[in-house]
């Protein structure tokens, strides 16, 4: 039987790690896995998670099952994240899940339970893991046109246009912030016209929001995902605590379902848990425990909302001094772009044969679709980087 298994294809990006650990040059750069590292190249653990941690050492007396659910806490403190003040916290329900992506898989579960002949439509481009989770659930999968590559911005007329012919049977994907892999966000504006959109239409909104904080800060990176809510009848959204609260081992995100009203909402849930209880049963409890404590402790929410606004200020400023640099290297604004995106990623319009020439000649280890992780960059870098990028460039 085994020996009929297909060499699988490497991962795109996880396999780059494996590359970059045996490259022995001593300028090498990592700029391919999903990842914030500070000026030390460390993925720092906040102050907050840490004294979490203390306390709930110091007190927890079992590791008994908590539940098919999560942690319940855990799961209130994440709606009351995204969706205090909205009419959908009245009619939303919650589970928590092993990581953002699996999220994705218990609601694509879901949505194939109840409307088997649903396509999911995604941004071209979108998160590398999007198509095969869909996929892998059952559903048709459909690309709208996002990214326009000359401007290296949303082209929203293209996309508005596309998700007009989009009808009752169908799901649209929306990242939340800080687009994966092209750092270039759509516009309140886009939203509002989406959200219009899915009320005429009859189209059902899921929300993928993986890096609230990174982008504009906290309210505002979920401005268009908030606006939507309080307005369709039913919508999906999937979370993650891995870049938020750097607590990425801890594979920490929860499952939304926004409802007509509460009692369809919690069906949901039900379904959703008879599904977990088939495929993992229980979500890991120990990053679930850590974000809950800390969204429930005045003190703690302070100290990580600080930490969480200096790490995005430093993303902020990557950007700013990447494009100075780019602009002295190639004496032009071709690269300016990069300063507009949001979070932690840029694509850089580069080739595939380009991105694999940053790699062998330079050091420079980033994915072949041309997106780099600017978080992953550490301010002596930058010089470097920029040359690089601008050797390659004018070649």
């Amino acid at each position: 039987m085994l020996q009929n298994i297909a060499t699988p294809a490497k991962d795109p990006i996880l396999s780059l790690s494996i590359e970059y650990r045996a490259d022995d040059r001593d300028n090498k750069v990592d700029l391919g896995i999903g990842v914030y590292r500070n000026d030390q190249g460390l993925t720092p653990i906040m102050k907050a998670v840490s004294d979490s941690v203390k306390s709930i050492a110091a007190e927890q007396t079992t590791k008994a099952y908590v539940g098919l659910a999560g942690c319940e806490v855990f799961n209130q403190s994440m709606v009351d994240l995204l969706l205090r003040d909205t009419s959908a916290y009245e009619r939303v329900s919650a589970i928590q899940t092993p990581g953002a992506s699996g999220a994705l898989r218990m609601l694509a579960d879901l949505i194939k339970s109840t409307e088997p002949g649903a396509t999911v439509w995604i941004s071209n481009p979108s998160y590398v893991n999007h198509q095969p989770v869909m996929e892998a659930a059952g559903l048709n999968v459909r690309h709208y046109t996002y990214f326009n590559p000359l401007t290296k911005q949303v082209d929203s007329e293209a996309m508005l246009a596309d998700l007009a012919n989009a009808g009752p049977k169908d799901i649209i994907l929306l990242h939340g912030c800080c687009h994966n892999p092209t750092g270039a966000d759509i516009r309140l504006s886009d939203w509002i016209a989406i959200t219009e959109l899915a009320l005429k239409n009859g189209f059902i909104p899921f929300v993928d929001i993986a890096y609230q904080g990174f982008g504009d800060g906290l309210e505002a990176d979920a401005a268009g995902l908030r606006f939507m809510a309080d307005r369709v009848p039913q919508m999906f959204i999937a979370t993650s605590c891995s870049k938020n609260f750097g607590l990425y081992r801890e594979r920490t995100g929860a499952a939304m379902v926004i409802a007509g009203n509460i009692e369809i909402a919690m069906n949901a849930k039900a379904k959703l848990l008879q599904m977990a209880r088939a495929t993992y049963t229980m979500p890991p409890d120990h990053g679930a425990a850590i974000v809950g404590r800390i969204l429930n402790d005045e003190q703690l929410t302070l100290s990580w909302r600080t930490e969480l606004d200096e790490m995005q200020k430093r993303l902020v400023g990557l950007r700013t001094n990447l494009c100075e640099a780019l602009r002295n290297e190639t004496q032009s604004e071709t690269f300016d772009f990069i300063e507009q995106h949001k979070g932690m990623f840029s694509v850089i319009g580069f080739t595939p044969e380009q991105m694999a020439s940053l790699k062998s000649e330079h050091g420079i280890y980033a994915v072949g679709d041309g997106r780099i992780n600017i978080a992953g960059m550490q301010e002596k870098h930058i010089e470097y980087i920029a040359k690089s990028v601008a050797s390659v460039a004018n070649k």
